[in-house]
């Protein structure tokens, strides 16, 4: 009897898990999950299907001051329309199945192109999944919540000097002076074989009077 219930415990221990799992990922998540100050990235859209009925639309908002995106790679049955501002800056894409979209036991990526802000600490990409009957799945929430925004941590480039909050505080300023330092004792030996030449050619032209 003991051993039925430990067994009934496991399978609903290791069912539960199962179902955690799932639900984790049937997240829209963008990847990679992890990218650098200043660096050109190709960012993938991940969309599974969570429904018994299929995905026909999904469309994701970028945050302008994180990253810019500029190129969107062409998925078979699928088209794509860019959002824009009043500078003619791309602010979001959506994507529309021109078929039947993405089935209950399918997935689709969806590839794009853009450039890390140089001072960027993470990019949040809000997304929002529309149904074939018309529901929309807002992926929007906080880490933690029922239907989290998908966020890409950012690293600090090379060379970057950050305060405690991460944000860049002298980059290219403190490349610059490190090169600038560098190249000191270079400078100094120049002025030193400069000033031995002079040295040598006074001497010799005194002797010569």
């Amino acid at each position: 009897m003991f051993k039925k219930l430990m067994l009934n415990a496991s399978i609903l221990l290791v069912g539960s898990m199962l179902l955690i799992v799932g639900v984790a990922s049937a997240h829209v998540t963008v990847y990679p999950k992890e990218a650098t100050q200043g660096s050109y990235e190709m960012f993938t859209v991940r969309v599974p299907s969570e429904k018994d009925i299929p995905t026909v639309k999904v469309e994701v908002k970028f945050p302008m001051d994180s990253v810019a995106v500029s190129r969107f790679e062409p998925k078979a049955g699928w088209t794509y329309e860019v959002a824009k501002d009043s500078a003619g800056k791309i602010t979001g894409v959506t994507w529309k199945a021109s078929g039947d979209g993405l089935a209950s036991t399918e997935f689709g990526d969806f590839n794009m192109q853009g450039k890390v802000a140089d001072a960027a600490t993470q990019i949040v990409w809000k997304a929002y999944q529309t149904y074939k009957d018309g529901s929309v799945v807002e992926w929007v929430g906080a880490d933690g919540s029922d239907k989290p925004a998908s966020v890409t941590t950012v690293k600090a480039k090379a060379g970057a000097i950050t305060d405690s909050h991460g944000n860049v505080v002298a980059g290219q300023a403190a490349a610059e002076s490190g090169s600038s330092s560098s190249k000191t004792p270079l400078y100094l030996s120049i002025v030193a074989v400069v000033l031995g030449a002079l040295s040598l050619i006074v001497s010799f032209t005194r002797k010569r009077r």
